[in-house]
């Protein structure tokens, strides 16, 4: 039931973007006008900013965690559970990393 529900939303989520762009007539090989681009790129500016700030913190948050997952991996001794509970963390805060940090090459890859 669970992967029936997944597979219907995937295909919602490549359909839904399909259904607007034929309720709006939207012409997809529009050319934007230098001015335009400026206008966006000018919109764009705060939110990159935002980006990079956020970005840069969650870093700085990300090692002091990977600092905790080391330490807590050191001091575990013999306890199993410690130890798993500290490979995880590591695992979580790189996986996070890559995300933050290759989202908009990402983004630049599907634009």
């Amino acid at each position: 039931m669970k992967n029936w529900f997944l597979c219907l939303l995937f295909v919602g989520l490549l359909v839904f973007p399909l259904v607007l762009a034929d309720d709006q007539n939207a012409d997809i090989n529009t050319q934007i006008t230098p001015e335009e681009k400026a206008k966006f790129d000018e919109i764009l500016t705060p939110v990159f900013k935002i980006y990079n700030f956020v970005k840069y913190i969650a870093t700085v948050v990300a090692g002091i965690f990977l600092l905790y997952a080391g330490i807590t991996y050191m001091t575990s001794g013999n306890d199993p559970k410690k130890r798993d509970t500290a490979k995880n963390i590591a695992a979580y805060v790189v996986l996070g990393l890559i995300v933050i940090w290759a989202a908009p090459i990402i983004i630049n890859l599907l634009v």
